[in-house]
């Protein structure tokens, strides 16, 4: 076995800044052995095409049940009978269900709303007599909660629980704790279910509750409650922290901001190199070796954790010139922030949807924004899964 890097002992310059950490790992080697902070020692994949090749390789299996390995807490929660935690031929069959309902057709036609929920949300913000804010409560987060919320069908008067069975879940603070939320969140969407099953109504649950391929195959109780999880927790948490990274990486570029600002044609690339220079999600969910592979000259035995770093990839010099300046106006083109290969965001056109109908709103009703804070004070969500800040001070 190689020398372990603990991740660590870095604290919380790594938390805040891992890039640097990761730029000198990719300078050694693909892959490395490491401990991750307040967790078990695994295979780090950091280089670009390292990154793009492990998330396409088949022996690197997502099913950590039949890897032997710990899974999350609380492990046989149905939470984890998702196409995200699955191999195929089980997630095809999965994915393909799901995406009978999620279609492009349908996240084009929540548009309006979308904008809607949005100045509604600008215009309490903008009521403040201050002129000052906490851009996480007042949009980042309450724009993608409501959106996927009031897709799937979770009333409002819920939605601050499961925020935070949501946040425990993402972002552990403890194994009891996340247990606790797992439990919580598992009997919750349970319930929701079962109230659907005998009034349906609209949204997308009732619907994928209906679904059925040609030949009459259905999700099962546990598969819709796995997959109410994970469009409920991906469908807010990653959206969130892209909307307040990406709004951070514009006011502390201010000629970027300035060019976006003179041109709205350009804001489309600008949210894809958002997601490239600081993407909402570090490292994709853990992989297992389901037998010795061969990453970068690296051999990685069977039954090994493999973290694949998507935040390094899009950092990678090899793929992006300049790699660690944040410019609006490059080919940002394959960039790692949404995976790759079978897993790939079902959920990226939403994001992508959100993202713009936020950030040009925002500028253009906030022609003074700026930052309220010093950088160096702002506080990070602990885990390498999520990356972005507890909250972003702003004024106008």
């Amino acid at each position: 076995m190689p020398e372990i890097v603990d991740l660590g002992a870095y604290g919380e310059d790594f938390t805040a800044n891992p890039y640097k950490y990761y730029a000198k790992l990719r300078a050694q080697g693909p892959v490395h052995r490491v401990r991750v902070p307040n967790g078990p020692d695994v295979w780090l994949v950091v280089g670009h095409e390292a990154v793009r090749g492990a998330l396409t390789d088949p022996r690197l299996s997502k099913n950590w049940r039949a890897s032997g390995q710990l899974g999350p807490a609380g492990e046989e929660s149905a939470l984890f009978t998702n196409m995200l935690d699955a191999d195929p031929p089980h997630h095809t069959r999965l994915r393909k269900l799901v995406a009978k309902e999620f279609t492009a057709r349908r996240v084009e036609a929540l548009r309006p709303r979308v904008q809607q929920i949005t100045d509604e949300l600008l215009d309490a913000m903008l009521a403040a007599p201050d002129g000052r804010a906490d851009l996480v409560e007042a949009l980042a987060f309450p724009l993608p909660m409501t959106v996927i919320c009031e897709l799937i069908g979770v009333p409002a008067m819920d939605r601050e629980a499961f925020r935070g069975w949501s946040n425990e879940l993402v972002a552990p603070t403890g194994e009891e704790a996340a247990y606790a939320a797992t439990v919580a969140m598992s009997d919750y969407l349970v319930g929701l279910i079962e109230a659907r099953r005998k009034d349906p109504g609209e949204g997308l649950l009732s619907d994928l509750i209906r679904t059925s391929d040609e030949d009459g195959d259905q999700l099962s109780r546990e598969e819709l409650v796995g997959t109410a999880f994970l469009l409920l927790v991906a469908g807010h948490e990653t959206t969130v922290s892209l909307l307040s990274n990406g709004v951070r990486a514009l006011l502390q570029h201010p000629a970027q901001l300035a060019a976006l600002r003179a041109d709205f044609s350009l804001l489309d690339n600008a949210v894809e190199e958002m997601l490239r220079y600081d993407g909402p999600v570090e490292t994709a969910t853990w992989r297992f070796s389901s037998e010795p592979v061969e990453i970068g000259g690296t051999l990685i035995p069977a039954g090994e954790t493999i973290l694949v770093a998507l935040a390094s990839a899009s950092r990678d010099p090899e793929r992006y010139s300049a790699a660690d300046d944040f410019d609006i106006t490059r080919d940002a083109r394959g960039h790692a922030a949404f995976g790759h290969g079978i897993h790939f965001c079902l959920g990226a056109p939403l994001a992508r949807l959100e993202a713009r109908v936020a950030l040009r709103s925002l500028l253009e009703r906030c022609p003074d924004l700026a930052l309220d804070v010093d950088p160096g004070a702002l506080t990070w969500r602990t885990g390498m899964l999520i990356r972005g800040t507890e909250q972003l001070p702003v004024r106008w």
